[in-house]
């Protein structure tokens, strides 16, 4: 079997296995559609469909924290000494970090994905076309953020570091990318932040479908915060799209290059193999 595949099957397996990780996100998800349904409900009377406005951020949100946190796995695999025993496996290393983003962006779309249908039982109304294409724009971005997450995870090289820095990046990236609160409703001063912010786009692309927005002019869509003005030049949902593919190719470039000369040999095994075997 093809070490890839074979690593991205294992990864799978230990996510179906953990059941409670993947409910406990959806709970979360749910919860935090409901929290803001409340608080933003009277504000957001003037969008066309709230709920749908709402939940597409949320899907999305959600795609984005699994994709970035799935990559503690790889610091548990170091730690526990599983690591240590593929390294010494004819397998290169650039296979084990690309098997570990793509079955990290398949663990993404796949609670992504659960929260969508999980959302259709709560007022998420769409068809058949605009749920394969919210699909593949979760596949996209979960590429991006899985990325991004191994990155941050072999710079930290261990959990507590890592969950330090994602939250830091986390928290500020997921409040201004719109997700939650739309841009339109942010101050002033706040939008340089949001224009930066490369959630933003995704949130855009991906809300722009879920409300089926393909007929509104430029100037709707800025408006309705799915596009964006910046000093006269507008980022339009597509180009959005494109900004979270250009950014998701560097940071894979980064990440499995950087995952290729990490040095592991001097990270202490938390606990001694079982049975003198690969543990997991």
């Amino acid at each position: 079997m093809n070490p890839v595949t074979a690593i991205i099957q294992r990864n799978l397996l230990n996510y179906t296995r953990n059941r409670g990780r993947m409910f406990g996100s959806i709970v979360m998800s749910m919860f935090m559609l409901v929290m803001f349904s409340f608080m933003m409900k009277s504000s957001m009377s003037g969008f066309g469909e709230p709920t749908n406005y709402l939940i597409a951020g949320v899907i999305i949100m959600t795609v984005f924290q699994t994709g970035i946190n799935n990559s503690s796995d790889i610091l548990s695999d170091i730690s526990d000494g599983y690591m240590k025993e593929v390294m010494v496996a004819p397998i290169a290393r650039s296979q084990i970090s690309i098997g570990n983003i793509l079955s990290g962006a398949a663990v993404s779309t796949i609670q992504g994905t659960l929260t969508m249908i999980v959302s259709l039982l709560n007022g998420f109304r769409i068809n058949v076309l605009q749920v394969l294409l919210l699909i593949v724009v979760m596949l996209v971005s979960a590429m991006t953020f899985s990325a991004v997450g191994l990155f941050l995870a072999t710079v930290s090289r261990n959990s507590p570091s890592f969950q330090t820095i994602s939250s830091m990046i986390m928290m500020p990236l997921t409040f201004v990318s719109g997700a939650y609160i739309p841009t339109t409703m942010m101050p002033g001063f706040l939008l340089p932040v949001v224009y930066l912010n490369p959630l933003t786009y995704v949130t855009s692309i991906f809300r722009y479908i879920a409300l089926g927005a393909y007929k509104m002019s430029s100037a709707e869509l800025v408006r309705e915060g799915m596009a964006f003005d910046i000093y006269g030049f507008i980022i339009t949902p597509a180009m959005g799209l494109m900004i979270t593919v250009l950014i998701g190719t560097v940071f894979f470039v980064l990440s499995v290059g950087k995952f290729n000369q990490a040095d592991f040999s001097t990270v202490k095994v938390a606990r001694a193999m079982r049975g003198g075997g690969a543990p997991r």
